[in-house]
């Protein structure tokens, strides 16, 4: 099992930091955010120049529009055209949303017969898609394949594969574990984004909202899962201080690991942790 970091964690930091943090602190690598750091660039090389920081393990088509990267089809595609470049083996796209009318997107990701064969080059690249969130006062999921057991279905019928989120399924049932079992049952996971969720926020650390995390994990250390766990938070559940925001990810690091039985070593549990480097933070 690899422990990588969502660049999207620490998106308020430049690209090239970001990834510094991550090898720093001992992750495995990373998942790549396509985000305004890829307009007007050469993609392929940003990407090589990161690749010689840390190892990227998946990339996530943009999910807003960027200049000349066309609509989220043509994103997608083009983002698996990077991953074929730089040996990269997996690229996660969200699913068209009904509520933001991508009645275009819709068609084509039905069009679509087989994802792997069709789009990730003949299986050369693991394609897969994410389940998301229930958001608002009235907990809309405002995308479509919003049902878990339709979402399989598609998956398998469209030979794709998932990437589950935590904080995403947590967002509309606390208690995901049962859906999270449905998702591993078929098969299809490749990556898992985790992050906590509470009160109406979604990727928190863990401990600071509602999700049964440290359950989850125990659940998941005793399955056969062999791909990546990908740490997914807000910016705003770390420190400002590049210094703090390092010694917070090895924390959280340790605390991954140990929980899904990479570290055998008894260790404080997260709460524990992580209130150490929020009282350096406080400067107490």
């Amino acid at each position: 099992m690899l422990i990588s970091l969502s660049t999207g964690s620490l998106y308020t930091l430049p690209i090239h930091t970001v990834c510094n943090l991550s090898s720093q602190a001992g992750f495995d690598g990373v998942e790549l955010i396509i985000n305004q750091d890829f307009q007007k660039v050469s993609p392929a090389k940003l990407i090589a120049s990161l690749q010689e920081i840390t190892t990227i393990h998946s990339i996530h088509a943009p999910f807003m529009p960027l200049d000349g990267w066309g609509g989220p089809a043509d994103a997608l595609r083009i983002c698996i055209e990077l991953a074929a470049e730089r040996s990269i083996p997996l690229v996660n796209f969200h699913p068209p949303s009904w509520m933001g009318f991508e009645v275009g997107f819709l068609r084509w990701l039905y069009s679509v017969r087989d994802f792997q064969k069709e789009i990730g080059r003949d299986g050369q690249i693991a394609v897969t898609i994410e389940n998301m969130p229930w958001v608002g006062k009235f907990k809309i999921n405002p995308h479509i394949l919003s049902n878990t057991q339709r979402m399989i279905d598609f998956i398998h019928e469209h030979n794709l594969y998932m990437t589950f989120d935590c904080t995403h399924m947590g967002s509309g049932k606390a208690n995901f574990i049962n859906d999270f079992y449905l998702c591993y049952g078929s098969g299809r996971i490749r990556n898992i984004h985790f992050s906590d969720y509470g009160h109406g926020r979604e990727h928190l650390l863990p401990g600071h909202g509602i999700l049964p995390l440290t359950r989850f994990l125990n659940h998941l250390r005793n399955t056969d899962y062999q791909s990546t766990v990908t740490l997914e938070l807000d910016p705003a559940e770390l420190p400002e201080s590049e210094t703090l925001i390092l010694e917070s990810l090895k924390e959280i690091l340790a605390f991954l690991r140990t929980e899904t039985g990479q570290d055998r070593g008894r260790v404080r549990t997260f709460d524990q942790q992580f209130q150490s480097v929020q009282l350096q933070a406080q400067g107490v």
